[in-house]
């Protein structure tokens, strides 16, 4: 008898949706296929971020990263995966203008990587593009709470919340971002009881970064829990040292060739 694979099926949007409350989503970022294909066994969705301008790119912000530059990254992604929801951020400058011109950059965006959906920064502001994108055909996660493309309004990375009295906007871009149609919502560099809050007082699930356990699920840029990167913020756990390893293997390779150890019988061809 013939025995047939079992086709891999993409987690959908509408499965990520139907998570609110349940099982805690699980998403890293990821800009190139090798480690797209990783984190595609493990995580829930996989966002290419554009954080990518300052991770891969060494960019000071993530305000100088273009359309074309996340669109590569996503192929890439997207080539490297087979299960995993592949969402693309929307960089600074490419949706803000109007919902037409957000519509035309986020339907390239989807039409060129093959991605799932996209997600902008912005709560109640953003919230008539993210309707006209939804009711366009376009899947959207939202994005509040510190959002890094408004860093230099913000005047740096600042957590947000501190203070109750500050609560109620951050509640009400909640509110305006689930009306409006957006699937999921990532708050980000957020006090627990705020986070805590909003999970609670929508029906999209939260995705945390810096936001607590009582989000419905947490992202975590995949370099920084890796630890590939000299700083850390608070909220990353670092979950291994590939820095040190990498760099252990790269100043062992250069003794070698300088002592002309390498390579070796193993690897000449006769």
């Amino acid at each position: 008898m013939s025995s047939q694979t079992e086709q891999v099926r993409r987690t959908t949007v509408p499965q990520i949706a139907r998570r609110k409350g349940g099982e805690p989503i699980v998403s890293l970022t990821s800009y190139h296929a090798h480690t797209a294909a990783i984190v595609d066994r493990h995580a829930d969705f996989i966002l290419v971020g554009d954080s990518l301008g300052m991770v891969m790119h060494g960019m000071e912000s993530t305000v100088g990263v273009p359309l074309e530059l996340m669109i590569m990254h996503g192929r890439a992604v997207v080539r490297g995966t087979k299960k995993a929801l592949i969402v693309v951020d929307l960089p600074f400058g490419s949706y803000e203008e109007s919902p037409s011109v957000a519509f035309r950059n986020a339907a390239r965006v989807m039409k060129e990587t093959g991605c799932g959906a996209v997600k902008l920064e912005g709560g109640a502001r953003m919230a008539e593009t993210i309707r006209f994108l939804t009711e366009r055909g376009i899947p959207v996660m939202a994005h509040i709470g510190l959002t890094p493309q408004s860093v230099h309004v913000m005047g740096g990375f600042k957590t947000q919340g501190r203070q109750e009295a500050e609560w109620e906007p951050h509640m009400a871009d909640a509110r305006a971002v689930t009306d409006a149609g957006a699937f999921a919502v990532v708050l980000e560099g957020m006090v627990e009881p705020l986070a805590a809050k909003i999970t609670a007082g929508i029906a999209i699930p939260t995705i945390g970064i810096g936001a607590s356990v009582e989000c419905d699920g947490q992202i975590l840029v995949l370099e920084d829990m890796l630890g590939l990167n000299p700083w850390t913020p608070k909220f990353v756990k670092v979950y291994g040292q590939l820095g040190p390893m990498i760099e252990d293997s790269v100043k062992r390779y250069a003794e070698e060739v300088r002592a002309r150890t390498f390579p070796t019988e193993d690897q000449v061809y006769r």
